[in-house]
């Protein structure tokens, strides 16, 4: 006889809460969310149907793009799962780069695929290396060079 839904959303969530922390509502919503789609994934078997898209539809993402980037977790939109940062080898697992990614869902170029959190540490640590200092260096150096060209002609 085998497991319960309970009894494998149980299991399942043990082995995230083992690998990552999770808040009390993290873990209730996991519990939630995984139930449910097991629940589904048990329907859907049971109706003879092959794929189930549980809240999404064909092309739609996850959650809303300007909701996924959050303090500590960025949210795939391709397929829901939370990171610290939107790796280029789970790209490629949905047949993106992060160009594409950001394009798709209305990104800037510029903008890190990562939690802010993350983003602000970043930033912090580089300024404390000088990346800043040394920028300011080599933009005074490109403008000292322009105005001597200038001049030549």
């Amino acid at each position: 006889m085998g497991k319960s839904l309970v009894e494998m959303t149980a299991e399942i969530i043990q082995s995230q809460i083992s690998s990552k922390q999770m808040s009390t509502e993290e873990v209730k919503a996991a519990l939630n969310e995984t139930f449910q789609a097991l629940k589904a994934l048990q329907d859907s078997e049971a109706c003879g149907t092959d794929v189930i898209e549980a809240d999404t539809t064909a092309g739609s993402p996850a959650i809303d793009p300007k909701k996924s980037i959050q303090k500590n977790k960025i949210v795939c939109l391709e397929c829901g799962q939370e990171f610290k940062m939107l790796s280029p080898k789970h790209l490629k697992s949905h047949g993106l780069d992060s160009k594409v990614y950001r394009k798709k869902y209305g990104f800037s170029a510029r903008q890190p695929l990562c939690a802010k959190a993350l983003s602000e540490k970043r930033s912090a640590s580089g300024k404390e290396r000088g990346i800043p200092a040394n920028l300011q260096k080599a933009i005074i150096a490109r403008t000292k060079k322009k105005p001597i060209a200038d001049e030549s002609k």
